[in-house]
């Protein structure tokens, strides 16, 4: 099969070529529990971009065995090709999405649903991914897609959707109407965290971006106010809140200063929930005691969670801006993503 490797890793992301288009073996299947799918799309992640310079290293390979050379891509969508002996409720040409966590299901944190926390393999950062043509994943990570539905439409759901999901869905549990949610950076994830805001809750969202197209299309996807990251944010969320701050701040960025300015946003007793990362959290102790501020990390969602997100999408509750690339194109899609030039996600088409 085709596929896009990544064979070195660049600290500084300056190089020309970060993946080269391959011919591999097709993925097999070895346990009676395994699930072939044929991709038909593939969400490019600046998660994937941290992999290109090496951040996951001692994340993903704390033994240092080389991981390299890598298939990336963990956001994951198909039709079923094949499916081993054991395998029940899907048949092969089912289109799917796919949870990207593969767990043995066994563990204390599998039990309680929370399998991205137990051991098992994640696609496209410990091992071969979705850029390519077929991915071999297991009966636990398959989420049947609504009629409605195609692969190539709700792949980045898998990880970016399903992680704005996840931190959005904590928010609401203690939003009310007349409060306010702040969301930092309307990107990939953003835009679609303040669809799940709006179908999931009544209060206020304000969005905060330092590009006017992404602004333009929080706008459209129901941001009730719209913030310039221009330097003086802070003192406009502020002024918008009365001086006092959100009850909830979504930072969907987590670096080049957002975390300080996040925090400053954070109204006393309120919630700072991180999502993007890149930088570290400072403040001082004291700052946290007298304002009890809650500041609360978010990983990749439950399969769970995947499947009420899709069932807000089938609702249209939800809609995913995309721009499709050819699975030849993988450089280019990955430029323009660390270029500022993707408003939305950019899926890969093989």
């Amino acid at each position: 099969m085709k596929a896009q490797v990544l064979t070195k890793y660049d600290d500084s992301l300056t190089a020309d070529l970060w993946v080269s288009q391959q011919e591999v073996a097709d993925p097999v299947i070895s346990k009676s529990t395994d699930v072939i799918v044929r991709i038909g799309g593939a969400g490019v992640c600046r998660t994937d971009l941290h992999i290109i310079e090496g951040v996951w290293r001692p994340h993903m390979d704390p033994a240092g065995n080389n991981l390299l050379p890598l298939i990336m891509g963990h956001e994951n969508a198909g039709w079923v090709e094949a499916i081993g002996k054991e395998v029940e409720g899907i048949k092969v040409g089912d289109p799917v999405i796919v949870h990207p966590k593969i767990s043995g299901g066994t563990c204390l944190a599998c039990r309680r649903g929370f399998d991205m926390h137990g051991p098992g393999k994640f696609p496209g950062l410990d091992s071969n991914g979705g850029y390519s043509e077929y991915l071999c994943t297991s009966e636990r990570n398959i989420v049947p897609l609504p009629k409605t539905l195609s692969p190539k439409e709700v792949a980045p759901y898998a990880d970016a959707g399903l992680t704005a999901y996840r931190a959005v869905k904590k928010a609401t549990r203690h939003l009310l109407p007349g409060e306010t949610c702040v969301v930092i950076g309307a990107g990939g994830l953003g835009h679609i965290g303040v669809q799940c805001l709006k179908a999931m809750c009544a209060a206020d969202v304000i969005v905060v971006d330092k590009s006017e197209a992404s602004l333009a299309l929080a706008g459209k996807n129901g941001a009730d106010k719209l913030v310039k990251a221009d330097g003086n944010e802070v003192e406009a969320v502020l002024q918008l809140t009365n001086g006092q701050g959100a009850e909830a701040v979504i930072d969907f960025v987590g670096e080049r200063g957002t975390t300080t300015k996040g925090l400053a946003m954070t109204r006393p007793m309120g919630s700072y929930y991180i999502v993007g990362y890149g930088e570290d959290i400072r403040i001082p102790t004291v700052d946290m005691v007298i304002s009890e501020k809650n500041i609360i990390g978010n990983l990749v969602g439950t399969w769970a969670e995947l499947v009420e997100l899709m069932a807000l999408a089938d609702r249209g509750l939800v809609d995913l801006t995309t721009v499709e690339y050819k699975l030849a194109d993988a450089n280019q899609a990955l430029k323009d993503l660390h270029n500022g030039k993707i408003h939305g996600r950019a899926v890969l088409i093989p």
